[in-house]
């Protein structure tokens, strides 16, 4: 067990009565004067440095040669008063233990880096305060997620990560390319890294009710933007007996729960973002954790963003029924249009997957995206089609195999029901919480084109 004096510097800050205490982390910075020397120690377990003061009267200079930017160090002392203005409370070092100093090489100095000198240090990165405070709110908002649908009955799922079909049907796709002998595949016939586990999740869902995937997907997109990963997070849940209504209201609570817990969960991160990343950062959270979402028909958008065009609104990319919409377009809607949150629902069929539900129009389906000032899209979903004839009919129209998706049909031959679900990108949610503008910079380890950091 670990001992009582051994507690985290986040923990330790918050006392106020003195106590002997034992920290273990890392020198930030260390300045000396005629009396003592002040070293700024960080555990990662908090944005805040703790001041450990070593008294010059006590301690000869000699022994404290290793404390520079960047060592590992164990201090024991008394947690008392501090005079200085900028803590209440300091540690008056008793012990010093030294494991580890940095040669002159080590990069990270007291300056602020750039994010792109700091991607040429991935593994040094989680060390600054910036880094440190992404990943502290990708653990806390993971944990959400699984309150939030274990609250409401979804039970966690695994699916593969190595799959035969395409649920996107994109074709961009990875290659798992073992091969047993000439001709011979390892799987039986070609296999690929999943873009998504969301057929798989159709399977349990249509047993066990209520269901949900989060873990890494992947996509052999050759996109080198700041908007694209190749190995990326996914969270999918899937809900037997729920229709697109359903579903929104499912997309809209985890938004609103998501930003609930981090600006309540992690408030000295939040600021740090606020002030650093994004200035107006929270404000913005705040009015969509608070707003009642808009509801508008895809052809209700784009009836606006036509009438925005008429009005002298400039667009880069064309406005027209049947179209896709881009980033400038849900932007619109969101910042100008509606003037917060919306859910664009019933877009054109051919825009879309190959499982989404079928209108009776023949031209649209049962398809809705959450779109959230700021960042356009935020979540993509649908009802999925349940009609055995119309999947089927739809899956020849596209060319599709067939006999890649029997088990897939078979869901609709035994027990169809109506059944909806949802994806939502946990790196796109984070870079919208942060106001990180590149997204390799809300995931340890990015792998992009070209790209895969240890």
């Amino acid at each position: 067990m670990m001992s009582s004096v051994n507690k985290l510097i986040r923990d330790i800050l918050h006392l106020d009565q003195d106590l002997d205490v034992e920290v273990r982390g890392w020198v930030r910075t260390a300045r000396e004067t005629k009396s003592a020397v002040f070293v700024e120690l960080n555990d990662g377990s908090c944005l805040r440095n703790l001041q450990a003061v070593f008294d010059l009267g006590v301690w000869d200079r000699t022994r404290l040669a290793g404390l520079q930017t960047g060592a590992s160090v164990r201090v024991r002392g008394r947690w008392v008063p501090s005079p200085a203005a900028e803590q209440p409370r300091e540690l008056a070092a008793t012990e010093l233990e030294v494991y580890g100093t940095p040669d002159p090489t080590y990069p990270l100095q007291k300056k602020r880096h750039s994010f792109e000198f700091l991607r040429d240090w991935t593994h040094l990165r989680a060390r600054t305060n910036t880094f440190g405070a992404i990943f502290r709110l990708r653990d806390l908002l993971a944990a959400s997620i699984h309150r939030y649908f274990r609250g409401l009955g979804f039970v966690w799922v695994h699916t593969p990560i190595i799959t035969t079909s395409d649920a996107e049907g994109a074709g961009q796709m990875f290659a798992v390319s073992a091969k047993l002998g000439e001709g011979q595949e390892f799987f039986g016939r070609p296999a690929h890294l999943s873009v998504s586990g969301q057929l798989n999740a159709e399977a349990l869902a249509l047993a066990l009710g209520r269901v949900y995937t989060f873990g890494p997907t992947f996509r052999a997109e050759n996109s080198n933007t700041a908007r694209h990963l190749s190995e990326f997070w996914m969270v999918e849940p899937e809900a037997a007996f729920f229709e697109l209504d359903d579903d929104m209201q499912l997309a809209q609570g985890l938004i609103q729960t998501l930003l609930r817990d981090a600006l309540e969960g992690a408030p000295e991160d939040m600021e740090f973002f606020d002030r650093w990343i994004q200035n107006g950062l929270l404000e913005q959270l705040r009015r969509v954790r608070d707003a009642d979402f808009a509801h508008l028909t895809y052809s209700q958008a784009i009836a606006a963003l036509e009438k925005a065009v008429a009005g002298g609104q400039k667009f880069e990319y064309p406005v027209s029924w049947g179209m896709d919409l881009q980033s400038e377009h849900e932007k619109y809607l969101t910042e100008v249009y509606v003037g917060g949150p919306v859910i664009v629902t019933d877009y054109p069929r051919d825009i879309k997957a190959f499982y989404m539900k079928q209108n009776p129009d023949g031209k649209t389906v049962r398809a809705m995206d959450v779109l959230v000032p700021r960042l356009g899209e935020i979540i993509g979903g649908s009802q999925r089609e349940d009609d055995l004839v119309k999947l089927e009919a739809r899956m020849a129209e596209l060319g599709m195999e067939g006999r890649d998706y029997e088990w897939y049909l078979d869901l609709r031959r035994f027990g169809t029901t109506p059944h909806a679900g949802f994806g939502l990108g946990f790196e796109r949610l984070l870079q919208y919480v942060t106001g990180m503008a590149n997204i390799r910079d809300v995931i340890p380890f990015f792998r992009a084109p070209g790209q895969a950091p240890c």
